[in-house]
């Protein structure tokens, strides 16, 4: 079962036998862990009053292989704790000498270079074929998710007939739409930092109705995963108080590309009709329909 809050529950139960210095780090990472998460080794130690060899020493005493693993459960807890006033204070910190076009851009190209390093490729072609066999397929993200997954919803209505992208901002009208799910069927649930507990509870009851659960979320401590079949994973991080979810676009594109390539075929002979209708009802914007009646009217 997900624990929440790991790394807090680490420190609190290992208190008692931590020594003088060592309480002194877990003090202050109680009380400022979103500072915490951005000190070196050497910076914490200076900070609080103990050598860089006694937080090494901290960490390991918390079960962690050395202290960047520690910083990696720390930002795991801050993501998840941070109050948009918090992000916005971070997000100051870390941008003020930096020019904030190149920060963010930078930011989010190491997101998917972290994202194609760590995902895994059978995961995600397992859930492609889960995706083509089911039943009926159901898209839940809210609130920031919520473009994702009405981003993958437009697409898959393209692509398939029996998708039912979840609208709601009530917990009540959420179960009302997905309480004929059954074992047939995959959900797709989108949740990133922080995590919302409707899509939560939704991925609950998808489980219990043995339910395919797809989870696209950022790491394998997201709670999303307790919940998972397949968890497809992509970074994501805070650009000031706003979500940065680059990643997890460039990943929901690779899921739509992959079955598409599948369905090939069958999206072809669709697409064909779609144009057709595009056309005759002026869909989109047709510079050569354009160029060919601003021609006739100057010939007039």
């Amino acid at each position: 079962m997900h624990k929440k809050n790991d790394l807090i529950q680490r420190i609190q139960s290992s208190l008692p036998k931590l020594s003088k210095g060592q309480k002194l780090i877990a003090n202050y990472i109680l009380t400022h862990y979103e500072k915490a998460v951005f000190l070196t080794a050497a910076k914490l130690g200076s900070i609080v009053g103990v050598s860089e060899s006694t937080v090494v020493r901290f960490a390991n005493e918390l079960g962690y292989d050395g202290y960047p693993k520690l910083q990696r459960a720390l930002e795991e807890l801050v993501k998840n704790r941070l109050t948009s006033v918090q992000r916005m204070e971070v997000a100051s910190d870390r941008l003020e000498h930096q020019h904030v076009l190149k920060y963010v851009l930078q930011s989010d190209a190491d997101k998917i270079k972290y994202t194609l390093e760590e995902i895994d490729e059978q995961i995600f072609d397992e859930s492609v074929n889960a995706i083509l066999n089911a039943r009926k397929i159901y898209i839940l993200g809210v609130r920031s998710s919520a473009a994702l997954a009405s981003f993958l919803g437009f697409y898959f209505n393209l692509l398939f007939d029996n998708v039912k992208l979840i609208h709601t901002n009530s917990v009540s009208e959420m179960f009302e739409q997905i309480h004929k799910i059954n074992s047939e069927d995959v959900v797709i649930g989108i949740s990133f930092p922080r995590y919302s507990k409707r899509t939560l509870k939704a991925m609950e009851f998808a489980k219990s109705q043995n339910a395919t659960v797809i989870t696209i979320t950022d790491s394998p401590l997201s709670p999303m995963t307790q919940y998972a079949t397949y968890s497809l994973l992509a970074r994501s991080d805070m650009a000031s108080f706003v979500d940065s979810l680059v990643a997890p676009m460039s990943l929901l594109n690779a899921l739509i590309v992959a079955i598409s390539l599948k369905k090939k075929d069958e999206i072809s002979e669709t697409l064909s009709k779609l144009e057709k209708i595009w056309t005759e009802y002026q869909v989109y914007d047709n510079e050569d329909e354009d160029l060919n009646l601003t021609y006739s009217l100057n010939k007039k």
